[in-house]
C-alpha cells in the first residue's frame, strides 16, 4: 500500500512539475518582450546608463580652468570637457546608481559647490 502511495505521490509531482515548467517558458518565448529587451539594450549601448556628476556649465575658458583644478584636487576620478552649442560642460566621474554619484557629489561639493548630479 504505501509503495502506490509513494508512486503516486511522485506522480503527482511529476505532473504538476510539467505545468510549472511550460508556464515558465510561454513568457521567454514572448516576441513583444523580446523585441523591448533588444530595444532598451541598444539604446543603452548607444546612450549609455548611470549617472556623472557636472561641476560645471558655461564659457570655453572657465570650463578648461575648472576642469584643470578638478584634476588637480581629484586626479583619480575621470573627467571630461563636454561641447553643447552654446556651452561648455564639465562632466565628471561614472557612477552606476544616483546612490554611488551622490555618495561623491558630497565630497566633491566641499571643493566644488555648484556641483550637481545628472544622467547620462
Amino acid at each position: 500500500m504505501s509503495k502506490s502511495i509513494n508512486i503516486l505521490v511522485l506522480f503527482i509531482f511529476l505532473f504538476l512539475g510539467s505545468f510549472t515548467v511550460e508556464s515558465q517558458s510561454k513568457y521567454t518565448e514572448n516576441k513583444s518582450i523580446n523585441s523591448l529587451l533588444r530595444k532598451k539594450r541598444l539604446y543603452n549601448e548607444k546612450n549609455g546608463t548611470g549617472f556623472r556628476i557636472q561641476l560645471y556649465n558655461g564659457n570655453e575658458r572657465r570650463a578648461r580652468s575648472i576642469k584643470e583644478n578638478f584634476l588637480i584636487k581629484f586626479p583619480y576620478i575621470y573627467s571630461k570637457l563636454k561641447y553643447e552649442a552654446p556651452e561648455w560642460k564639465v562632466h565628471v566621474g561614472r557612477y552606476q546608481s544616483k546612490i554611488e554619484a551622490d555618495k561623491e557629489l558630497n565630497k566633491i561639493r566641499e571643493k566644488f559647490s555648484g556641483a550637481i548630479v545628472i544622467p547620462l
